[in-house]
């Protein structure tokens, strides 16, 4: 017979409160199925945000093309320094602690620790990495991660600081690792826009556009 070690018992931070919203998860029952999923697929919201950005850097210069391609790195990053974190911690779901909490989730195995929350972290990373490319892009995605955070909460997956410590992690991890690799993948995308790739990187320029920058140019001279 093995036994486990509670190296973190969640349930005297914040156990009432994860009752309260699990509670307000059962009161609720028309938001129950949006939370249930966008809770399971809503990380891919932030790759079609990353993408969006993408799309729309590629009339940008170099370092704002870079910024959103180094944004799916800081989430990887964030993932696995988060991951680290939980196997130190090893901090057991909430729904062990309270197996008659009203759940949406099924309850993951014992080794599945919870704190801190992985799709927070992820989520955070990403809307830290994204306000590098525009304010606009990271207040979008911040909201998206605010949602994430809750949702892991109302379908009694996480506690509270466990998406409070997942917003943290995610939000100095992918800042971090959007600073330090921004500056390798602005001369990164440089190299690759002057090749057959550009198209990737940047939008052609229509006989319109460039015209309208020669006629720029011309009365910057004047």
């Amino acid at each position: 017979m093995t036994t486990h070690n509670l190296a973190l018992d969640g349930s005297g931070i914040d156990g009432s409160l994860y009752i309260d919203v699990t509670d307000f998860a059962r009161d609720t029952p028309w938001l129950t199925e949006p939370m249930s999923l966008y809770t399971s697929i809503g990380i891919v919201v932030f790759g079609v945000l990353i993408i969006a950005a993408w799309w729309k850097a590629r009339h940008e210069n170099s370092a704002t093309m870079a910024a959103v391609l180094v944004a799916p790195l800081s989430a990887i990053t964030a993932y696995l320094v988060n991951d680290a974190v939980k196997w130190v911690v090893e901090e057991p779901r909430p729904c062990n602690s309270y197996p008659t909490a009203f759940i949406l989730e099924k309850c993951p195995p014992l080794e599945d620790y919870s704190f801190p929350s992985n799709h927070t972290v992820v989520a955070a990373a990403v809307a830290a990495a994204l306000f590098l490319v525009s304010w606009r892009w990271g207040a979008v995605t911040s909201l998206a991660a605010v949602l994430m955070a809750f949702s892991r909460v109302y379908v009694g997956a996480h506690y509270p600081h466990d998406v409070i410590a997942g917003l943290v992690v995610g939000i100095i991890v992918g800042l971090v690792t959007a600073v330090l690799l921004g500056k390798h993948a602005t001369t990164f995308v440089e190299k690759l826009s002057d090749g057959p790739l550009r198209p990737l990187f940047a939008a052609a320029v229509t006989p319109e556009q460039s015209q309208d920058s020669q006629d720029r140019r011309s009365a910057s001279k004047r």
